[in-house]
């Protein structure tokens, strides 16, 4: 004869099984009817960078495809600190999507502990935009690619200067990294943002920057600057014509910005699912890519497990080339 404390605790298992039985019809029926209301995206940068601009390209396709406002909600500071400390407390419903960045898998290495974990306290829905870096010079460089740029920096005199949008950012990176897979000395001149920088590369205070597209097309097709490559691992829509500098002289070499979609961890499977699919949709829209273009960006969607990937790849490359250049904050 079962004890009462034996019967009492089969009941309690039994209860949990059904649960666990109808979680799941419960969570698929909440993929059915959502978005019913607003969707929330966080956007942990400024209005009017290439992330915000971006963010809403997208989440206005995804508003009409809804048939729901996507209302972005801006949270800068802390390079991408703050933004990711509200997402990261937002309920796992769906309705509250976060845009994260490059800077997110760098601040963990740059910054040390911080109050979220980008890869626990999150879901990834899928990668969105791939933002190109340029090799740009200064005219007065007697080169005209990769190779030969190489090979100048190596017998110059004295150091390369690259000028950079900031210490610790993407395009400081992406010089380091060159460093590192080119046997250079290039010297890192930080700026408070990608102007100043260019400003001085114009103006022939630094030699080459790894520039972000906006700030260096403009000056690419007046000639002011000479375009020698592009970071990434193929040629970007932006300039079709630019090789990549892995097949100008630098093989294995790529560096780019991005930025990628996010929900709080726990978000249901469903959604994430629909998420996934819609955003997908949205993306590979020709109109949507062509705005994308015309921001500086690259379309790149993929699948949740792909994005789980590609953000721990960027983790650990990151962290060290901050540890080999001895990078810090500030």
């Amino acid at each position: 004869m079962q004890s009462p404390r034996s019967f009492a605790m089969r009941r309690r298992l039994l209860a949990a099984g059904l649960l666990g039985a109808v979680a799941h019809p419960l969570s698929a029926l909440a993929a059915d009817t959502w978005p019913s209301k607003p969707v929330r995206m966080i956007v942990p940068f400024p209005p009017g960078g290439p992330v915000d601009t971006t963010a809403r390209i997208f989440g206005q396709k995804l508003g009409e495809m809804w048939k729901v406002p996507v209302v972005i909600d801006n949270r800068p500071g802390a390079g991408g600190v703050i933004g990711a400390t509200v997402a990261a407390k937002e309920p796992a419903d769906g309705y509250s999507l976060f845009v994260g960045a490059i800077h997110h898998s760098v601040n963990p290495s740059l910054m040390g502990k911080l109050p979220y974990d980008i890869e626990k306290d999150f879901a990834p829905v899928s990668f969105a935009t791939m933002y190109p870096i340029f090799v740009v010079v200064h005219p007065s460089v007697p080169a005209n690619n990769i190779k030969e740029f190489i090979a100048y920096a190596k017998k110059s005199d004295k150091p390369l200067a690259f000028g950079s949008s900031g210490n610790g950012g993407g395009t400081h990176l992406a010089g380091e990294l060159f460093n590192m897979e080119a046997g250079t000395k290039l010297q890192h001149i930080p700026y408070k943002g990608s102007a100043p920088a260019m400003s001085d590369l114009l103006g022939g205070q630094v030699q080459v920057m790894f520039s972000d597209a906006p700030t260096a097309l403009p000056h690419i097709k007046t000639g002011r600057i000479k375009v020698l490559g592009v970071a990434s691992r193929q040629r970007s829509a932006i300039l079709p014509d630019v090789p990549t500098v892995a097949e100008s002289g630098l093989p294995g070499y790529e560096a780019y910005s991005w930025s990628a979609l996010f929900a709080p961890a726990h978000t249901p499977q469903p959604i994430l699912n629909k998420l996934n699919a819609d955003f997908n949709v949205a993306m590979n829209d020709p109109a949507v890519r062509q705005r994308m273009v015309q921001a500086g960006a690259d379309a790149d969607p993929g699948t949740q497990e792909q994005m789980r990937q590609r953000l721990h790849s960027e983790i650990e490359k990151w962290k060290k080339v901050i540890q080999t250049a001895g990078i810090t904050a500030g």
